[in-house]
């Protein structure tokens, strides 16, 4: 296995490891109603998720 091989296996991990604490996220902040805070173009934006 090549560097570039290996490290592009080690970013896929980490991408699947950000897609679960976002679903988590959204998951448990509809179950407690609240709004989720974001960054959007410049502004913080609070939306329901």
């Amino acid at each position: 296995m090549t560097k570039s091989e290996k490290q592009q296996e080690l970013f896929d991990k980490i991408q699947s490891g950000f897609d679960a604490v976002y679903e988590n996220l959204i998951r448990y902040k509809r179950q407690k109603g609240s709004t989720l805070v974001v960054w959007r173009d410049g502004k913080v934006v609070h939306i329901k998720p």
